[in-house]
This record gives C-alpha cells, sequence and structure tokens, in this order.
C-alpha cells in the first residue's frame, strides 16, 4: 500500500497494490502494522457499507466531542467523489478541505482523521461505498455542515439541482454556525 500525505495533515489517500491475473486481482485493503507505520494507531471497531444511486450526497457529517470518529473509506463498486473538511479550530488548515476520487476500479482508500466532516458524491449509475469507523454511531452526538456552504467553496461535480440528498442534510448548518472542534 501506498500512503499519500495531502496538503492537509492526517488526511491520506492509500493507493493498493493489486495484483492481476486471469482469475482476477487480489490486493490488501488493511493491515494494522503498515496503517500505524505511515498514519498512526486508529482502533477501528466497526464496518459499514452503503449503496447510493448516481446525484445521492451523503454529508457533510460528523460526531461531535468523545463520540468523534476516524474513518477509512473506500468504494467497491461505482465512482465516487468523497471529502473531508477540516473543522479543528485552531488549525492552519480550518475550513479547507480535500476532494478525492474513489471507484471500484482506481481502488484507492481515503483516511479521514477525527475532527473533520465528511461527505461523498455518487457520480456512477450506482456505487457500493464501504469504511471502517474507530467510535460507534451516536445519534445524540451526530453534527454536520450544509454540503453547498459557499464558505466551503467545494465544486460538486454534477449540478445542484441533480444532487439527491436527506431532508436532514439539506437543514444543515453553515460553517460559520456549526458546532466544531
Amino acid at each position: 500500500m501506498d500512503y499519500k500525505q495531502t496538503d492537509i495533515e492526517g488526511v491520506y489517500i492509500l493507493e493498493p497494490r493489486v495484483f492481476n491475473d486471469a482469475r482476477g486481482y487480489f490486493m490488501e485493503t488493511w493491515k494494522r502494522q503498515e496503517f500505524e507505520e505511515h498514519v498512526g494507531r486508529v482502533d477501528f471497531i466497526q464496518d459499514n457499507e452503503s449503496k447510493s444511486s448516481r446525484g445521492v450526497l451523503r454529508g457533510l457529517h460528523y460526531q461531535k466531542g468523545a463520540w468523534s470518529q476516524a474513518k477509512l473509506v473506500r468504494v467497491i463498486s461505482g465512482t465516487v467523489i468523497d471529502v473531508a473538511v477540516d473543522i479543528r479550530q485552531g488549525s492552519p488548515t480550518f475550513g479547507r478541505h480535500v476532494m478525492v476520487e474513489l471507484s471500484g476500479e482506481n481502488k484507492r482508500q481515503f483516511f479521514i482523521p477525527r475532527g473533520f466532516a465528511h461527505g461523498f458524491l455518487v457520480t456512477s449509475d450506482e456505487a457500493v461505498f464501504t469504511y471502517k469507523v474507530d467510535n460507534v454511531y451516536a445519534p445524540q452526538a451526530e453534527a454536520g455542515i450544509r454540503w453547498n456552504d459557499p464558505e466551503l467553496d467545494i465544486h460538486w461535480p454534477i449540478a445542484p439541482d441533480e444532487v439527491i440528498t436527506s431532508e436532514k442534510d439539506l437543514r444543515q448548518p453553515l460553517l460559520r454556525d456549526a458546532w466544531l472542534f
């Protein structure tokens, strides 16, 4: 696995080594020792998976305080644009984001540490998205930021009127009004 530090400290893009032959392919998707050598210790406790259709935007989500989560995300099939936004007050990169294309074809993974809002947009007909988390889901601690907050300046690659999102995500606050780390 190749670990690529992004422009925001602690956020990594992971490129697996894929071994292809006539039968298909093989790759390691996560190895604790190697991950800790490059990123640091993260005790993942749960894997989650979702399936969504083109235009579905999930995010920008995070959990507050002691319930915050680090995530290691990837796409099994289809293609998404994945975004992590730094919401750590006092961080030199506060309010900035990293955007990466994840797909079943490129097999990239994206590590998002605690202190970031996270979201993704499906750009293929459908996508299967999976991720590891290091903390349980706590409904009382869930929070978010509006996906189209102009202050974030995220250039999602489809028209806003094509985005399909939840009522809850439509009502998320702007960054300036959100709970921050």
